[in-house]
């Protein structure tokens, strides 16, 4: 299974990606901004997301909002 980005980049575990667009987070007050770059992200069984972690916790999020950091 692939898991690409927006641009088409493939990620892999522990890249790192750049948030092009501002993303309410469910059940929280937090919002995500565009520009804001996750770390070491981590691979998930579906290829349209991937978990990163925001603060405390893990976050999924969708790659149609993710582009690849160089």
């Amino acid at each position: 299974m692939e898991v690409k980005d927006t641009n088409g980049n493939v990620l892999k575990n522990g890249d790192a990606v750049l948030l092009i667009k501002d993303l309410k987070v469910r059940g929280t007050s937090i919002t995500l901004k565009r520009g804001t770059v996750m770390k070491n992200i981590r691979l998930t069984d579906n290829e349209d997301e991937v978990q990163c972690k925001t603060g405390k916790s893990w976050t999924v999020l969708k790659t149609e909002f993710l582009k690849k950091k160089k």
